[in-house]
């Protein structure tokens, strides 16, 4: 059983009491910007062991009467394909996901914006009729010249004003978005921007997981949080305005900072006065005050980053780009004084590939034990990990075969002789499939595929970097997957 290091009660508990008071200090309209995951912070719970990934939408479940949801999505986004790494989905697919996931919860959800637009985005005006088709409302929000530096232009009819008018019905507007860059930001100003142009009380607030305000600048928590936004070139750093402000050192990040003038600019020119006199002024967060093993969270974060770096090196390598991804995250590690050698699992399957002289994995299970699979003429090094880790789990012995040979050696000739396959071996679908056939008749079997749930969290690394089928198995397992940035037919292993 892990370790936790993190007060989830609590934590539900302190944060919707904040937004509450947050909510009563504007006395009208908050529109509250909802950074990371809403649903499933995965990147939260491993960081933070003992956070679940639906703590923010049970919070906002305890304020669904009064909230409404305004997803953000980035029409440069949608033409480009992105994808969130974690779900294997693009972010427009993620949307409508998340649309569906919001009603099962009685949320309300108002409307979809598309930031970034431009007329010539054919994929964005497809996935806007497309909506609409489904009875949702969009709005365009478009690129302001001069963003976010010139400030007179952007608190303008020319900037701000440019955008159409999100119509909104309740007091508590939560604006989220797939992932960061998206420009929910920009969307909650511009509709200050709007309100007040009516006569209309509103106001901001910001609730962003990371980094986390009160912990120190080069905490684990708050570095592993720049290991996983180092493709955005997001910077941790100390609040300057709030140092100058209250002479007290708080975390921020660049984007915030950067920012924190054209939100000023806009309260003052809205209301006369800016109720924020710093980024972390605007800020919700409650998290820092939840963590109750701080060396438990320490440990996990260090795990993240090295998840992280070895994410960048495989798609540096996948995609040919250059190693300025893994290159800061590599930075990050020396400063905190971790290699890859402190994830066990990647030492573990490096010493099983050198002692076999081919492909290996290693997962290392619930109760810390560390179980190792390798290629063989039936299994790929993935597949293999993973029956022999299922096999473990229910007390079998090694030598106990749960699937015969000669229900494999079909299979197999049907994905070479038939299919036109090259790779006879089965992936972790087809190992699955074979379990599940064999669970049938054999109580054994069965057994050993009733250990499947145990799976969840689990670290995991293999020496070659996954095909896409077992990539994407691994993930709906929701083992923790990493890959040395190798691909199996350029290795120096003999199958």
């Amino acid at each position: 059983m892990k370790k936790q290091g993190f007060d989830s009660e609590k934590y539900l508990s302190m944060q919707s009491a904040r937004i509450e008071e947050r909510i009563k200090e504007f006395g009208g309209k908050l529109y509250l910007e909802f950074g990371g995951k809403l649903f499933d912070d995965f990147h939260a719970a491993r960081v933070l062991p003992g956070f679940a990934p639906d703590n923010k939408i049970k919070m906002l479940e305890k304020l669904k009467d009064r909230a409404e949801i305004v997803i953000v999505i980035s029409a440069q986004d949608i033409a480009k394909n992105k994808v969130r790494a974690d779900l294997g989905i693009t972010y427009d697919a993620d949307v409508l996901r998340l649309i569906g996931i919001f009603r099962s919860y009685g949320l309300f959800v108002g409307s979809v914006v598309l930031s970034k637009f431009t007329e010539d985005n054919e994929p964005a005006i497809n996935f806007q009729r497309r909506l609409e088709s489904m009875g949702m409302p969009v709005y365009r929000h478009y690129n302001i010249k001069g963003y976010p530096s010139n400030v007179a232009h952007i608190v303008s009819d020319e900037g701000y004003g440019k955008n159409e008018y999100i119509k909104t019905s309740r007091n508590l507007v939560v604006v989220t978005a797939p992932g960061p860059g998206s420009g929910k930001m920009a969307t909650c100003l511009s509709q200050l921007y709007h309100e007040y142009r009516r006569g209309q009380k509103a106001g901001y607030a910001k609730y962003e997981t990371f980094p986390v305000w009160n912990l120190p600048l080069m905490h684990p928590v708050n570095v592993a949080y720049e290991a996983a936004t180092a493709d955005l070139d997001d910077v941790n750093m100390i609040d300057p305005w709030h140092l100058a402000a209250y002479n007290e050192s708080t975390v921020n990040y660049n984007r915030d900072v950067e920012i924190f003038p054209v939100l000023n600019a806009t309260f003052e020119k809205l209301m006369g006065k800016s109720p924020y006199r710093s980024p972390t002024d605007m800020g919700v967060n409650m998290v820092g005050y939840c963590i109750e093993d701080d060396a438990v969270c320490c440990e996990a974060s260090h795990q993240e980053i090295i998840r992280r770096y070895y994410k960048a090196l495989v798609n540096e390598i996948k995609h040919h780009k250059e190693s300025t991804e893994s290159d800061k995250i590599a930075q990050l590690m020396q400063r905190l004084g971790i290699s890859v050698d402190d994830r066990a699992v990647s030492v573990a399957a490096r010493k099983r590939a050198e002692e076999k002289n081919c492909p290996a994995a290693a997962i290392e299970l619930p109760d810390g034990r560390i179980v190792t699979g390798r290629t063989t003429d039936l299994f790929g090094c993935s597949a293999a990990m993973i029956l022999n880790a299922l096999k473990t789990l229910a007390g079998i012995d090694d030598e106990v075969k749960l699937i015969d040979r000669r229900c494999i050696e079909p299979v197999q000739e049907l994905k070479t002789k038939y299919l036109g396959g090259k790779n006879p071996r089965l992936h972790v679908d087809e190992m699955l499939v074979a379990l599940s056939s064999s669970a049938a008749t054999n109580p054994t079997a069965r057994l050993a595929m009733e250990q499947l749930p145990k799976l969840a969290d689990c670290e995991a690394h293999t020496t070659v970097i996954l095909s896409h089928i077992d990539e994407k198995m691994v993930r709906q397992l929701r083992v923790r997957h990493t890959a040395e940035p190798v691909y199996r037919d350029k290795t120096i292993y003999h199958e």
